[in-house]
C-alpha cells in the first residue's frame, strides 16, 4: 500500500523566526488528529537543523529544497546530501522546474542528485512535468517520459522502492492555473505505467506520485480522490496554517 503525501514547499521564503513559527503553528494544529496522509515541509537550508528540533518529526517529515549534485569537496556554496541529513531532514525535492530551468540542472545532475540523496538515507521527492507549449503540442507524456527515464532508469529496483514522484504542470506552479482532476489522473496512470514498464507493477504500484501545480483547500479534495494522485506538493498555500491544514485534511 503506497503512501499518501502532503508535502510543502516553502521556496525562498520566511526568515528563521518566521519559519520556526510556521513550523510550530503546523505542529500544534496536527496535534491530537487521526492523519490519512504523511506530511512533509520542505525549508530553506538555513532553517533545518532548528525546525527538526522544534517539532514532533514523527508527525512532521522534514524536507531540503535541493542538495549538490557533489559528496564534498571544493563547492562554494552548496549543500551536500549529507549535511542535509545531518541536519535533521529525511527527504529532500530534487529537480523542482525551478531549479531545471533558472539553475540548467539536466537529467545527469538530477541523476547525481538522487543517487546521493539515497545514499545518505534520505528520500528524494523527484519532480517532472511540461511546459505549457509542450502541453498544447500534447507532448506531455513524451516529456514526463524522457525525465523519468533520464535520472531514474539507471536505479536499482530496491533504490526505485524508496522514491517519492511528483508530476508538476509547469503551466501550472504559482500561476493559479490548476490541470483538472481529470487531466491529473490521466497523466499520473501514464506514468505509473512507465514505471511499471521498468520496474514492474507492483513497484509502480508502490510509488507514490504527487500533484503539484496550484493545489489548494478548494481544488485538493478532487485531486487528491483520484486513484493515481496520491497527495500534493504544494508551494504557496504552504506558508499559512490555514491554507494548508485543510489539504492535509483533503483525505
Amino acid at each position: 500500500m503506497r503512501k499518501n503525501i502532503i508535502a510543502g514547499n516553502w521556496k525562498m521564503n520566511t526568515t528563521l523566526p518566521e519559519g520556526l513559527a510556521l513550523a510550530k503553528g503546523l505542529n500544534e494544529a496536527l496535534k491530537g488528529k487521526t492523519l490519512k496522509c504523511d506530511v512533509v515541509i520542505g525549508v530553506p537550508f538555513t532553517h533545518l537543523a532548528s525546525i527538526a528540533a522544534a517539532i514532533d518529526t514523527d508527525r512532521i517529515g522534514v524536507a531540503a529544497q535541493n542538495c549538490a549534485n557533489n559528496g564534498k569537496g571544493a563547492f562554494t556554496g552548496e549543500v551536500s546530501a549529507a549535511m542535509v541529513a545531518s541536519a535533521g531532514a529525511t527527504y529532500v525535492i530534487i529537480g523542482h522546474s525551478e531549479r531545471r530551468s533558472y539553475y540548467h540542472e539536466n537529467d545527469e545532475i538530477l541523476k547525481e542528485k538522487v543517487n546521493l540523496a539515497l545514499a545518505n538515507g534520505l528520500t528524494p521527492i523527484f519532480c517532472i512535468g511540461e511546459a505549457l507549449e509542450e502541453r498544447e503540442a500534447g507532448k506531455h507524456f513524451e516529456v514526463v517520459d524522457l525525465q523519468v527515464e533520464g535520472a531514474l532508469f539507471d536505479l536499482s529496483a530496491g533504490d526505485f522502492g524508496k522514491l517519492v514522484i511528483a508530476y508538476e504542470p509547469v503551466w501550472a506552479i504559482g500561476t493559479g492555473k490548476t490541470a483538472t482532476a481529470e487531466q491529473a489522473q490521466e497523466i499520473h496512470a501514464h506514468i505509473r505505467s512507465t514505471l511499471a514498464n521498468k520496474y514492474g507493477q507492483t513497484a509502480a504500484d508502490n510509488c507514490p506520485i504527487l500533484y503539484g501545480g496550484s493545489m489548494n483547500a478548494e481544488n485538493a479534495k478532487a485531486l487528491v480522490a483520484k486513484p493515481d494522485v496520491d497527495g500534493g506538493l504544494i508551494g504557496g498555500a504552504s506558508l499559512s496554517v490555514e491554507k494548508f491544514l485543510p489539504i492535509v485534511e483533503a483525505f
